[in-house]
């Protein structure tokens, strides 16, 4: 029983409340996505090129940082399956990309064949990650600082491996003519005093990288979520006695799974290496962005990974064109303000 004239609160208030809010961010972000949209499909105005440097300085940005946040993704989409997924803290993993790259660079230069030296990346470091996961990270099953200083000093050995068989020259991928050359985008960058409308053209190659990246993030959530395969890796990490109990061989689950992340860190390699280039070095910086990727997603989630690569691909490009100066400090304002916020990450789980 109420006490009279105690006032109750209408049921479906905190209800209503909530589903307000939710209006209210569905429709900020509906406002945000046609501003956007009217910024990279229509005319500026002299004001806005004046104030964002040109239309097609903006628009390359954001295009750059998707393709680079396509990249991110495939390295750390490995590396969340690794480390987010299984828990093994393998601080060699921007060591497998940059040898995955020369591994490939190598084969596609001997046979002519750049598919070959993709595929060779991809199955050669899967190798790889399976002789780690059974010699290394088997004996050192939970045992975080032991896995941390033994991987370390795994990457060390082979960044001087890498530096003593390549050298320190920098190598280019020769791509196939079909992914050459430049596509022409429905984007006006301009109109010429004669009424003539410039196009956008940008590169075929990078558009496919995000392409390949979209897809390779939506197989890798099916598979996770939606699989037999998928259920025994996420049983095997919350419980893996019960899972062993039930019949399942977990060691050669995880061998499988660290295996299936090391070869994208190789895919990842042979992809970035024809982006941009082969060189020392590269295994550091992928390894800092996959990091900082998997903690801003959540570590373990995939869809986490992506949103984690998206933000900070963004933040990169952009700032190298407008905060030249300070734009690697973009990356580390957005993982500080998304630990002071959701110290889990974005997606992941409390």
């Amino acid at each position: 029983m109420s006490n009279p004239g105690q006032t109750t609160e209408p049921q479906g208030l905190s209800a209503g409340g909530s589903f307000s809010r939710r209006q209210g961010w569905i429709i900020l972000g509906l406002i945000a996505g046609a501003l956007l949209a009217w910024m990279v499909f229509g005319i500026w105005p002299a004001w806005l090129n004046a104030i964002l440097i040109s239309k097609k300085a903006f628009v390359s940005a954001i295009l750059n940082g998707l393709t680079l946040s396509g990249l991110y993704f495939l390295v750390a989409s490995g590396f969340t399956l690794v480390f987010g997924l299984m828990r093994n803290v393998n601080l060699a993993h921007g060591s497998l990309y940059l040898l995955g790259a020369y591994v490939g660079y190598e084969v596609s230069t001997r046979t002519g064949y750049w598919l070959l030296g993709l595929a060779a990346g991809f199955i050669v470091l899967a190798a790889l990650g399976a002789l780690m996961q059974v010699l290394v990270f088997r004996k050192l099953e939970g045992d975080d600082l032991r896995q941390t200083l033994v991987t370390i000093g795994i990457s060390i050995v082979a960044a001087d491996l890498m530096l003593a068989t390549w050298g320190g020259t920098t190598y280019q991928f020769q791509l196939p003519e079909w992914l050459e050359g430049a596509v022409s985008l429905p984007i006006i960058t301009a109109i010429k005093s004669n009424g003539t409308t410039v196009y956008l053209n940008y590169p075929l190659y990078r558009m496919l990288v995000l392409v390949a990246a979209i897809v390779i993030g939506i197989g890798l959530w099916l598979i996770l979520n939606r699989t037999r395969v998928g259920m025994m890796i996420r049983a095997g990490v919350d419980d893996r006695a019960m899972l062993s109990a039930s019949g399942v061989n977990v060691h050669m689950v995880f061998t499988v799974v660290f295996a299936l992340g090391a070869g994208l860190a190789g895919f990842a390699g042979v992809v970035g290496g024809s982006v941009l280039s082969v060189a020392p070095g590269e295994d550091v910086r992928y390894l800092l962005a996959s990091l900082v990727v998997v903690i801003v997603g959540g570590m373990g989630s995939i869809s986490g990974a992506a949103i984690g690569a998206l933000l900070i691909g963004l933040a990169e490009q952009i700032g190298l064109v407008y905060f030249p100066t300070y734009g690697v400090v973009l990356t580390f304002v957005i993982m500080v303000i998304t630990l002071s916020i959701r110290p889990q990450g974005i997606m992941g789980k409390a």
